[in-house]
């Protein structure tokens, strides 16, 4: 099976998130359902079967994250040969070529993208459009509103 990349700070990240439902949420959501199960009748306790909900949320989450580390081979972007082309792990500040606005991405592994951070999946039509560009190339990438160019500003490996 091949292995997904992620960078060493999205890695991170996950490791907190996982420590943190292991540590914190998950004792939370067994207290709750004890607490639950005081009250007497479950079949009508809506507290209970609303902390077995969260339980199942929590629970699932904990295996989508440790499937993700165990089976992701890590990259330390600060440690990648500097080059002149977009690649994993490479910050991306594009010029909006219909209205000019700059938006700024990191090209990152599935399980950390993000884009509100502005991390974006390396499997994203935005990010196959920009691997392997340069700064100055004019990109057109397919967006849910028809399609769009880009101009490369300025590559960065952060």
């Amino acid at each position: 099976m091949r292995r997904k990349p992620l960078t060493s700070k999205g890695a991170e990240r996950l490791r907190i998130e996982l420590r943190r439902l292991k540590q914190v949420e998950r004792p939370r959501i067994i207290r709750a359902i004890a607490e639950g199960r005081a009250h007497g009748d479950l079949s009508e306790n809506a507290e209970y079967h609303a902390a077995r909900e969260q339980q199942a949320f929590c629970e699932g989450r904990i295996k989508e994250l440790e499937h993700d580390l165990s089976h992701c081979e890590i990259i330390d972007v600060t440690s990648l040969p500097k080059t002149d082309k977009v690649v994993f792990g490479a910050t991306v500040h594009l010029e909006d070529q219909d209205g000019g606005a700059e938006v700024t991405f990191q090209i990152v592994g599935e399980p950390e993208a993000d884009v509100r951070l502005g991390l974006i999946s390396i499997t994203s039509p935005i990010a196959r459009a920009l691997v392997g560009k340069s700064e100055g190339d004019v990109v057109d990438v397919a967006v849910p509103g028809g399609t769009r160019a880009f101009e490369i500003v300025a590559i960065s490996y952060v």
